[in-house]
């Protein structure tokens, strides 16, 4: 059996409850999980040890962030993808929105590789023209 729309909701479920336990019931023995923040840009853990300890620095990264229901999620073959928002309040009073999406490679119903990307605010405007 594959990954059905069903599935990867329950695993977005477990994202929004922090639950690393029912994370890693979702992620096969040879995982790897692409985060979308570190020094690589992004940081790579491979292994069920390391995903979950990564697993436990982005709920630890984002911890002040609300997660956001709801998004655009596709399957197609062993690869699909979905998209993830959180929102709060930076240290000004300001909002802070969060945007991003995961690309994920399955075997069967299980997550082999998730690669996260984020977007941002940011300002584009003190980049300076040559």
């Amino acid at each position: 059996m594959g990954m059905t729309l069903e599935r990867l909701a329950d695993f977005g479920e477990a994202w929004r409850r922090k639950d690393l336990d029912l994370l890693m019931d979702f992620m096969t023995d040879d995982c790897v999980f692409r985060a979308s923040v570190g020094p690589e840009p992004g940081m790579t853990f491979r292994g069920r040890a390391e995903v979950r300890k990564g697993f436990a620095l982005m709920l630890a990264y984002d911890a002040d962030l609300e997660p956001q229901v709801g998004g655009v999620a596709f399957i197609t073959g062993d690869r699909g993808a979905s998209q993830w928002s959180y929102t709060g309040t930076d240290a000004d009073g300001g909002a802070h929105d969060v945007h991003g999406c995961d690309m994920f490679e399955f075997d069967g119903d299980r997550i082999r590789v998730k690669d996260a990307y984020r977007r941002v605010r940011g300002d584009i405007g003190r980049v300076a023209a040559d």
